[in-house]
């Protein structure tokens, strides 16, 4: 039974988008997304759509790709923060500017194994599984500078949550230091 997908011009992520890959159509790449519930074609490529998203959620890419170096360090081949008040957190395969590269959603992740050839089977929550040509060990490493990149972020509100109601001298202090 094949099921009717539904193409699209414009797309933008959001808390059901679970991972991006790119689809040759007519000589195009576009973008096959895949949701919790459905699937979608959009005419943009991936790169294109998680950088219209991240403007959608009131940022740049380039910003967003900033502030994951200053919170983590990473530079090449880094997550991005679409939007942290829904938890859209997307990690690349590769790197962003080749037509290859696919964005997951680390929110979405089940679990993840080694697959044949150097790729990673990727499980998500509805228990859809995708093979992705990544080495597991890169897939790992995506997931764990996805992880940090969280934690840094949902660090930094805290620590301004505490500073603004002033519940420590002490959290202001390494606030300031």
């Amino acid at each position: 039974m094949k099921t009717n997908v539904i193409v699209l011009k414009e797309y933008e992520l959001n808390p059901y988008t679970m991972i991006i890959r790119p689809k040759g159509v007519n000589g195009q790449i576009c973008s096959e997304i895949v949701e919790t519930d459905g699937k979608y074609i959009c005419t943009k490529s991936p790169f294109k759509l998680v950088k219209r998203s991240c403007k959608y959620f009131g940022s740049t890419y380039e910003g967003r790709k900033t502030a994951t170096k200053e919170l983590i360090e990473v530079s090449v081949k880094p997550p991005i923060i679409i939007d942290p008040h829904t938890s859209i957190f997307l990690f690349p395969t590769a790197s962003p500017l080749t037509p290859h590269c696919i964005w997951v959603s680390h929110e979405h992740v089940k679990k993840y194994q080694m697959g044949e050839r150097h790729s990673t089977i990727v499980t998500f929550e509805n228990d859809e599984q995708y093979e992705l040509l990544i080495s597991h060990r890169s897939f790992d490493v995506q997931m764990q500078r996805t992880a940090l990149l969280r934690i840094r972020y949902m660090q930094n509100i805290k620590r301004m949550k505490h500073y603004r109601t002033g519940e420590t001298a002490e959290i202001k202090r390494s606030y300031l230091t």
